[in-house]
């Protein structure tokens, strides 16, 4: 009886025909009342099983849900199961394009044809369209025979093209709303038993939670992408402000925020004064076109995006003082990049307004220390050294004073004065009418021929070699020299007392005309004969003097005969009567003599 026991229980879980449960019965006839009962209980365990498949691959799917963030990927994982476990020949999920009123294909498994693939229904046509549309499962055992659907010729071919008769469909719903649809269908006409409806069901209702997840996770991973983005341009933001703050504490220069900000900003920067005149950086081409988008961001205070250059002008006291151009970039700005590179127009204007503050502060404790020691007020030693500090300037240095006379625009030449002394490390003044430059060099001369280059030939430049004890008398010789120049006629040129001998000291407030009108008193008979005769009387004079009065001393220098001389100094005395060789009158004449000489150096 054991034995009938066990082999009953065999052909029960192994699944056995009935055929086989046949043979069993007949062999035991005892047990022939237990047949019904055995096939009840195995279709109880067949039932048992196919809901443990079902709810295993509903876990498996659930699983996949937490662990899969690629939404084709566990969709089709989705339309395969439901596949395998309906039975079916073929399963596919749809999606609704709202905008187009249609429900498009997205995944598909079993189908056979490329247009089944890519088949798009309008909402309400045929049975996809019309779960799609209304959000209603439907079913047909033989969808090409049910007139409950809307038919249209292509859909129908394409359903046509891949033998399908019996159809399920269900909805993907969120939230109430729907988003497609999931479809299981077999190649030939059958019923959907309730079971199969809520199978399809419970894998649409998987698809609707992973098509809802992939969306927030789009939204979550763009939210990311901005805030990491966002993040990021805040954190160049801030250490371009940290950097140009660092380069206005350190006194940095525009070259170096044009720098900063080619770097934080990933472009080319230039930097313009309100002249368009480059400044900094690397400048553009199309220069019109940025002057107009220049002044319009000058009025509004903001960058402004011309093609794919951006320009931020900044004011400052309503004063446009500069424009920083970025391009060259790939990429358009954001927000907070746009605001750094208005931040860097702020900063560069404040770098020229402090520079242009600093240096007319300069400029004037630089005019008022020269000018003390000129008039001889700054005296205190620990004082002086502390006020040349400020300006790099070393007083215990070998100094040259220059004193230059303007003839022309003395405002553009006390700006050249200014930066010529800021380049030498000196300092600059302007002095009842006279420009000054007082700064270290070994070479009084030298250094008067870069002064007259810097103000050009407008000037004309007496120097002298000082300390800074000796100012006063350094001015009083360079003054004196500049004049001595001017009366001479020599302007444009350089000149100390030495140079200029006595001259320096008889004409130091003399005019050019009072030297000629001297010249011509004293020595115009002989200048008149020598200019319509073509002789050579001044020259003898000249030489005479210089003998000490030797006819032979003259005869020698000049190459003539002794004879030659007597003859042209008697001439002289002609024209000058005869009291000319007293002392008094060859004093006049020789200066007279030197005047002229120095005249037409």
């Amino acid at each position: 009886m054991a034995d009938a026991d066990a082999s009953f229980l065999d052909l029960l879980y192994s699944g056995a025909d009935r055929a086989e449960f046949d043979r069993f019965v007949e062999a035991h006839p005892g047990r022939a009342g237990d047949y019904d009962r055995a096939l009840r209980l195995r279709d109880v365990i067949a039932r048992h099983r196919a809901r443990e498949a079902e709810l295993s691959a509903l876990y498996e799917t659930a699983h996949d849900l937490t662990a899969i963030r690629d939404l084709d990927e566990i969709l089709t994982a989705i339309v395969r199961r439901a596949r395998v476990l309906l039975g079916a020949d073929m399963t596919y999920l749809s999606l609704n394009d709202e905008v187009e009123g249609a429900s498009y294909m997205k995944v598909t498994d079993g189908a056979l044809t490329q247009e089944f693939r890519t088949l798009r229904l309008p909402l309400g046509t045929g049975l996809l369209g019309l779960v799609a549309q209304t959000g209603a499962p439907y079913f047909t055992a033989d969808y090409r025979a049910d007139a409950r659907f809307v038919h249209r010729h292509d859909i129908d071919d394409a359903v046509a093209g891949e033998g399908i008769r019996a159809i399920l469909g269900v909805p993907l719903l969120v939230e109430g709303r729907v988003i497609g649809a999931l479809l299981a269908v077999h190649r030939t006409v059958r019923q959907f038993p309730p079971d199969e409806v809520s199978l399809l069901m419970s894998f649409a209702a998987h698809a609707s939670v992973a098509l809802e997840n992939a969306r927030l996770f789009a939204r979550l991973d763009e939210a990311n992408r901005t805030i990491s983005a966002h993040a990021t341009s805040v954190e160049a933001a801030a250490l371009a402000h940290e950097q140009m703050t660092d380069l206005l504490l350190a006194g940095g220069g525009v070259a170096e925020v044009v720098e900063v900000l080619a770097q934080v900003l990933d472009g080319d920067v230039a930097a313009w004064d309100p002249a368009a005149q480059l400044l900094a950086g690397s400048d553009v081409d199309d220069r019109t076109a940025i002057l107009e988008v220049a002044r319009e961001s000058a009025r509004s205070g903001h960058a402004i995006q011309a093609g794919d250059t951006w320009v931020a002008a900044a004011v400052a006291a309503g004063e446009h003082v500069t424009t920083v151009i970025l391009h060259g970039r790939t990429s358009p700005l954001d927000p907070v990049e746009q605001r750094t590179l208005e931040r860097g127009a702020l900063v560069t204007a404040l770098v020229l307004v402090f520079a242009r503050s600093v240096a007319e502060a300069s400029e004037r404790l630089g005019t008022q220390l020269l000018v003390d020691l000129v008039e001889g007020r700054e005296l205190d030693p620990d004082r002086l050294r502390e006020r040349a500090r400020r300006h790099t300037f070393d007083p215990d240095a070998q100094l040259v004073l220059a004193t230059a006379i303007i003839d022309g625009d003395r405002g553009a030449a006390a700006r050249a004065a200014s930066r010529f002394a800021v380049q030498h490390r000196g300092i600059s003044a302007d002095h009842h009418g006279d420009l000054l430059v007082l700064a270290p060099a070994a070479d009084a001369i030298a250094f008067g021929t870069l002064v007259l280059a810097a103000l050009g030939a407008r000037a004309t430049v007496g120097v002298a070699t000082t300390s800074v004890g000796t100012v006063p008398a350094a001015y009083d010789s360079s003054h004196r020299a500049a004049i001595a120049l001017r009366a001479l006629g020599r302007h444009g040129e350089v000149g100390d007392v030495s140079s200029l001998g006595m001259a320096s000291l008889l004409l130091g407030e003399a005019t050019p005309e009072a030297v000629t009108h001297y010249v011509e008193s004293t020595l115009g008979p002989v200048l008149a004969h020598d200019a319509q005769r073509g002789t050579a009387l001044l020259s003898t004079l000249e030489a005479w003097f210089d003998r000490a009065g030797s006819i032979a001393g003259a005869a020698e220098a000049l190459h003539v005969h002794p004879n030659t001389v007597s003859q042209r100094l008697a001439r002289i005395g002609e024209l000058l009567g005869p009291s000319w060789r007293e002392p008094s009158a060859a004093l006049e004449l020789q200066v007279a003599l030197r005047m002229l000489k120095l005249q037409n150096l």
